[in-house]
């Protein structure tokens, strides 16, 4: 049983709500700038805390604003984030272990075969990176600052990553198309839409990261006090 304590509740309702605010903002694009946090919020508050706020705030999100697709958003945005904390605290084999039963169950389905192998392409290089990110968890929290850049790349670039495997996963494997789009033509044209938009996200994400995860977490590792990731 996961115990807070009420520096960490308070930083998980911190998160949750910023998380909420966050989802009524868009650049146009298919996802909100809800991911935009998912790395840090994965990172500062660890993998449980970390979800449990992302699920927070997702939850509150839709319910303020639902929409028809809400059921995407509200498990993707916490797996995104709970991965993003596992990486950061070198727990590899979690991580890996999602992406083999999503793309496993993604490849036995019947469109998984015939969608185009360049729309998940981010999703594969994410795989093979999970590992070796895990080596370059501990430069997250170590004075030295020359190797953070790199370290929150890569776990940001896995975090939207597994955003968008999650939804990947619940469109096709877990069939939730047949609400929206009940043929492979109509799957298909929003796998190719999608991977476009999803590239360009992926591109986003990282450099948002670097441009204020780094500040951010360079200024954490100054506060005695707050030790991360808390859970």
């Amino acid at each position: 049983m996961l115990r807070f304590s009420t520096k960490s509740v308070s930083l998980i309702g911190v998160f949750a709500a910023l998380h909420t605010v966050l989802y009524f903002m868009s650049f146009g694009l298919w996802r909100n700038w809800a991911i935009y946090l998912e790395p840090i919020e994965g990172i500062i508050l660890g993998p449980w805390a970390g979800f449990l706020a992302a699920l927070i705030g997702s939850v509150t999100a839709r319910m303020i604003k639902p929409t028809d697709f809400w059921m995407f958003g509200v498990v993707a945005e916490p797996m995104g984030v709970l991965v993003s904390g596992l990486l950061a605290k070198g727990c590899w084999k979690p991580v890996l272990g999602i992406y083999a039963f999503t793309l496993a169950a993604y490849f036995l389905h019947p469109f998984g075969m015939r969608l185009p192998l360049w729309t998940i392409l981010d999703i594969l290089f994410a795989l093979i990176f999970v590992y070796p990110v895990t080596r370059l968890g501990k430069d997250l929290f170590e004075e030295d600052a020359e190797r953070l850049p790199v370290s929150l790349s890569f776990i940001s670039f896995i975090s939207v990553v597994t955003d968008s495997l999650i939804r990947v996963f619940l469109l096709v494997p877990a069939g939730l198309y047949m609400l929206f789009v009940p043929s492979f033509e109509g799957v298909y044209f929003i796998f190719v839409e999608g991977a476009l938009q999803s590239y360009m996200e992926d591109a986003l994400v990282i450099v948002v990261s670097l441009l204020v995860g780094t500040p951010l977490l360079l200024a954490l590792r100054k506060l005695p006090s707050l030790k991360f990731p808390l859970s």
